[in-house]
């Protein structure tokens, strides 16, 4: 545990003490095929610095041009969030020491964003809906990426570093909260069911494929804690670069009992940046927050500025599509499951992987069963999040189908869709490598049962004595020859003949 942790107050006590306030800055990778202002591609995985060109690593000379598909994912954005857009925004310069940025400031948006006031309403686990306001959304690129070699892999204790500029100069869409107040013992809980609303909704935009994973979805958490006769919000932290939506609640959770001990101690909070370590929930400092001033923002002279029609805006107001707690409604509505059950759902995750997988021809019935049962118990023992479990609902929906066709047991299956989660490949393959499917030949069968049988005379006569559950005995018996691989009703069928 880092030395962070050494003082903490006990989470009721904060309550007891102290008023939380949020704010919650959630950076987006859009997911167009170019960089931001220049013709370099976005994919990631890239060797690294085999994705840069003069404008993207900042060579003299070089000129930035506007994406135009960008400015298109961010009006929809901003129109999804309830936000007003603005018919002319400007490009600024952040000046700031970036040692992944290689022309030394990064082109954003500052006091003319291109969306702003807007809102977005969020579920909590209990069903109450809880309103989050929105102050901005604005377009910036990204920096590139440092790698720290040596140590344990943070600049801290590192050997040296390496940049990767492929990431350099990628479009991103920034969304900022207004202070979250009020939430209380909630707090936690709303950040990340913010984040996951959000999440959830460009990824029905589009616009975004919102892997935290790969980073092209993070959330800077801001907390300060007020005392409770306070009138004024308190010094603020910014935790960095959470990417993950349980990790969202950890760190705001972590920071306001960090701050309170501060507080209750006679200390003061110092207004910086924090990292967040997945390893054991905790922060650590990192450097002294700016303030905008300390930016020394000023207009782009290279970039005019972005003005879209009102015809462009209402065309692409159209293209919105049905939003996902819509969408929710309407399928709990088509399944038939009460409230409590659609919750539930909701709050693992789960809601769009099974609607996926209903698509892809499964029943919702056993595409629920899946998603909920073992495959959450999967994701449970691999420490990750359902939707990042390696297994696609099209797979899923491949798997299950091999059951509806009597070609796999659901223990088969489920060595399967393991096999899948592996990385082994894809179902049908695995099974065909593996030998897996259900034994169909009674021959084959009868040969198991007979040899099961003799083996247990005992178990025989108890049948014949009309004792039917003794049978399951030689089921077992008969399976474990098979290796799981005949089915069980035909088994039982078999034994039950073969003992009249």
């Amino acid at each position: 545990m880092t030395a962070a942790a050494a003082e903490l107050m006990d989470y009721d006590q904060v309550i007891a003490e102290f008023d939380p306030v949020m704010g919650l800055e959630v950076h987006v990778e859009l997911g167009t095929a170019t960089k931001m202002f220049c013709g370099c591609p976005t994919a990631f995985g890239a060797d690294p610095n085999t994705q840069v060109c003069p404008v993207c690593i900042g060579l003299p000379g070089s000129l930035p041009v506007v994406n135009q598909k960008a400015i298109e994912y961010a009006i929809r954005i901003g129109l999804a969030l309830n936000c007003s857009i603005r018919p002319s925004s400007v490009f600024a310069r952040k000046n700031y020491f970036y040692p992944d940025q290689p022309k030394n400031y990064q082109i954003s948006q500052y006091d003319e964003p291109i969306a702003f006031d807007g809102y977005l309403d969020v579920q909590l686990t209990d069903g109450t809906t809880w309103r989050v306001d929105i102050e901005r959304a604005h377009m910036e690129e990204d920096t590139g990426k440092s790698l720290h070699i040596g140590g344990s892999g943070r600049i801290q204790g590192a050997d040296h570093s390496l940049l990767d500029y492929n990431r350099a100069g990628v479009p991103l869409v920034e969304i900022v909260t207004k202070p979250i107040v009020g939430a209380g013992e909630r707090a936690p809980e709303v950040a990340r069911a913010y984040v996951t609303a959000l999440r959830d909704l460009l990824k029905a935009l589009e616009v975004s494929d919102v892997r935290m994973d790969q980073g092209s979805l993070r959330c800077d958490a801001n907390l300060s804690l007020m005392a409770k006769d306070a009138t004024e919000f308190g010094t603020r932290t910014e935790t960095k670069n959470v990417n993950s939506l349980k990790s969202v609640e950890i760190a705001v959770t972590y920071e306001m009992r960090r701050q309170a001990a501060v507080l209750t101690a006679g200390g003061e909070i110092v207004q910086e940046t924090r990292h967040f370590h997945e390893t054991d929930g905790t922060t650590s400092a990192g450097r002294r927050k700016e303030t905008a001033e300390d930016y020394r923002y000023f207009p782009e002279p290279d970039l005019p500025p972005v003005q879209p029609s009102e015809e462009w805006i209402a065309e692409l107001g159209t293209t919105l599509p049905e939003l996902p707690w819509v969408r929710r409604a309407r399928i709990q509505e088509e399944w038939g499951v009460s409230d409590e059950v659609m919750r539930d759902l909701v709050n693992v995750g789960a809601v769009d992987l099974i609607i996926a997988t209903v698509d892809a021809g499964a029943s919702p019935e056993a595409a629920r069963g899946w998603w909920v049962s073992f495959l959450a118990q999967q994701a449970n023992s691999r420490g990750v999040e359902l939707a990042d479990l390696p297994i696609s609902p099209a797979q899923v929906a491949t798997v299950i189908g091999l059951v509806d066709e009597g070609k796999l047991t659901t223990k088969l299956a489920q060595q399967v869709a393991t096999a899948v989660l592996d990385g082994e490949g894809e179902p049908e393959q695995i099974v065909a490598d593996r030998g897996l499917e259900v034994v169909r030949d009674d021959s084959a069968l009868q040969k198991a049962i007979d040899e099961a049988l003799a083996n247990n005379p005992d178990i025989v006569e108890k049948i014949r004595g009309g004792k039917v559950k003794a049978a399951g005995k030689i089921v077992g018996d008969v399976m474990k020859a098979t290796r799981g691989q005949a089915d069980p009703a035909r088994v039982q069928e078999l034994v039950l003949a073969a003992c009249q």
